[in-house]
Parts: C-alpha cells; structure tokens; sequence
C-alpha cells in the first residue's frame, strides 16, 4: 500500500485560499500587513514539506504526484516567500510574476485533469485547480493595476472563496474515505509475518 497524506495537501490548501481571499479583500488595503506572515508561512510550510516529499519520492499511484505534488511545492513556495515578503517589508509584485506562471501551471493541469479522466471526480478536481490558478494568474494586476478597485478585489476573494470551497469538498471527503481505506493498514515494522 502507498502513503497517501493528499488530504492534508488539500486542507492546507483550503486554509491557505481562505487566508489568501482574505488578504485580497482586507489585507491589501495596508494596514496590519504583518497579521498575514504566521498564517502564510504555516501554510507555506507544510506545503513545501509535503509537495517536495511527494515530488521527489513519489509515493501515490501515477502522475497524481505531478498534479498534486508540483502544484503544491509552487504553491507552498509563494507563501513562505509572501510570509518573508511581509515580514521584510518588501514589495510584493515580484511574486506576482511568480504566481502568474504557478498559476498558469494550475491551469494546465486542471484541464488536463479532465482531459484524462483523472481522480473519481475529474471536473470538480480540475475545476478546483483552474479556480486556483485563476488567482495566481490575476495576482499581478490586482495588486498594481485594480488594488484600489473594491469590486474587483470583492470577486477576486470570491474565486479563492470558491476554489476552496471545492477544495474542501474534495479533502473532506477524502479524509471520510481515507480513515476506512487505511484503518487496517500496518507499518513494515509491525507486520507479523507468517512462521514457517
């Protein structure tokens, strides 16, 4: 059996596009920006961790560790990086262009995911990951050319609203599964083996 820790890359996900609608909606106007940093960088982290695990080990079935494991590590990347950004004081845009091809990369998978027929849920899976990317591929002109524009920032959290909100659908559901799928499952350190 393989380890599969993707509900906890999802749930991390969800927390992070919670906080980052959010930061779209109130946090850009200024104030508090350091509010922002240990939620970021939770988030960063345990995504670095666990895309960087999956990446470089692959330990789930197949190019689900491409989907989730790359897309997390980018992910995790512009958080921790936003977390040392704010703490630092500084700019953001450059992150922006970051986001803009992590973005794109989101994108990309989501509609192949549904090109392949990928996960139980290949639409809502691949909606969850273009939704996602739409708010790494806007980030950019949120913050220089429509930061001051409180509709479009207003829609902007609401995409990232909704991106989690599939998500969550996704993670929980997978957590409900995942604790029957694995509740019988034994580490090769405890496994008895048979006697001869």
């Amino acid at each position: 059996m393989f380890i599969d820790y993707i509900t906890l890359m999802l749930i991390n996900m969800v927390a992070g596009l919670v906080l980052l609608a959010d930061f779209v909606y109130r946090g850009l106007d200024g104030a508090n920006l350091k509010r922002w940093i240990p939620g970021f960088g939770l988030v960063g982290a345990i995504a670095l961790i666990t895309g960087l695990h999956m990446t470089l080990t692959w330990p789930v079935p197949g190019s689900f560790n491409i989907s989730f494991g790359e897309t997390t590590v980018l992910f995790g990347g512009l958080y921790v990086a936003a977390a040392i950004a704010i703490a630092q004081g500084w700019d953001l845009f450059p992150l922006t262009i970051y986001a803009f091809f992590a973005g794109l990369t989101s994108i990309v998978v989501g509609a192949r995911m549904i090109d392949l027929g990928q996960t139980q849920q290949p639409l809502v899976a691949g909606l969850g990951f273009i939704l996602t990317g739409l708010g790494g591929v806007l980030a950019a002109p949120t913050l220089v050319y429509l930061r001051g524009n409180k509709n479009w920032r207003t829609l902007g959290a609401g995409v990232l609203l909704l991106a989690a909100l599939v998500w969550a659908i996704i993670g929980y559901r997978a957590y409900w599964g995942h604790m029957e799928g694995f509740s019988d499952w034994q580490p090769p350190v405890m496994r008895v083996e048979p006697q001869e």
